[in-house]
């Protein structure tokens, strides 16, 4: 039996179900399922093989409850070489997201070398033991690598999804990147008395698409002044750098 999606389909709507619950609010959506259903719809209706998706910004500003979903969007720029697409988030009728697509047309990388990072050097997922106990209720599968979840230093993990996003849609190369993208926040931000920042926003940067199902997270940078945060992590795939997540975050307590 498979495990249950985050939504399941009903006309233009997309219902919610228990699977997309977040940890700040036991009547709202996780981050995650924002961002994964508004990537998923944005290649969905816009996507196609010439063009690599290679921004993903998404705000969040409100905690949507477990209302039905509307996805709206609409292309803002329609180019030979680039195309922009702009999606909004509508729970209940009230809007709790959005966010903007760059798509951009592939080609040929110019001649010339271009430094970069070392590869991370991380083994193999198939080298790795996953973690005992599957976080937020078997929501996601990790291998962790190094550094703790509550340590105070650089932390590296292999991630993969086990569900759909929707019911019945199976989960492409973006959306997989998509769906787990929020995981930057936590990566960056948790300390060593646990997480008290919800990230307001994502942006993903792709230079191409993973291969695999694992996507490799690696903690980058983490400030925090007034409690505003801005983290960054590196994203990798079974084959080295595919590029990086970004957020910002405020300080926050959960609800009981």
């Amino acid at each position: 039996m498979k495990n249950e999606p985050f939504f399941r389909k009903d006309g233009d709507l997309f219902v919610p179900t228990a699977a997309g619950i977040g940890p700040w609010d036991k009547n709202s959506l996780h981050g995650r399922v924002i961002i994964g259903l508004l990537g998923a719809e944005i290649e969905k209706r816009h996507g196609s093989p010439e063009y690599m998706p290679a921004r993903l910004t998404v705000d969040m500003y409100k905690l949507p409850d477990l209302s039905p979903v509307e996805i709206v969007t609409r292309t803002v720029k329609d180019g030979y070489r680039i195309k922009v697409i702009d999606a909004e988030f509508i729970s209940g009728g009230i809007s709790a997201g959005r966010a903007t697509c760059q798509l951009l047309r592939k080609t040929e990388n110019p001649p010339g070398n271009v430094w970069k990072r070392e590869p991370w050097g991380a083994p193999h997922p198939d080298d790795v033991p996953q973690a005992p106990e599957s976080p937020m209720g078997g929501m996601w599968k990790v291998k962790p690598i190094s550094g703790q979840m509550r340590g105070v230093e650089p932390r590296r993990l292999w991630m993969a999804e086990v569900r759909e996003v929707v019911d019945g849609d199976a989960l492409t190369p973006f959306v997989r990147v998509a769906v787990a993208a929020d995981f930057a926040s936590p990566f960056a931000h948790v300390g060593d008395q646990g997480l008290g920042y919800i990230n307001t926003d994502i942006t993903v940067y792709l230079h191409r698409e993973p291969v695999g199902e694992w996507i490799g997270f690696e903690s980058l940078t983490h400030g925090a002044t007034d409690g505003v945060a801005v983290g960054d992590c590196l994203l990798h795939d079974e084959q080295g750098h595919i590029g990086s997540a970004s957020c910002t975050a405020l300080a926050q307590k959960r609800k009981v």
